[in-house]
């Protein structure tokens, strides 16, 4: 990835699907972190871990 992820758009989608779609939070963050090009929410949020420990993109 060579930008960051937005974190509002992410929570926006997932709010949407869980509460519109009828998701549980988990589906509905991976629906959310698939839309970001991400394989679920927990690679999402480890991309988002190791860019504030290395200070730059991972």
């Amino acid at each position: 990835m060579t930008v960051p992820p937005d974190i509002e758009a992410f929570e926006e989608r997932a709010a949407i699907a869980e509460f519109d779609g009828g998701l549980s939070r988990a589906d509905a963050e991976d629906v959310a972190a698939q839309a970001q090009g991400f394989a679920n929410a927990d690679r999402y949020w480890q991309w988002l871990a190791d860019y504030v420990v290395l200070k730059r993109y991972p």
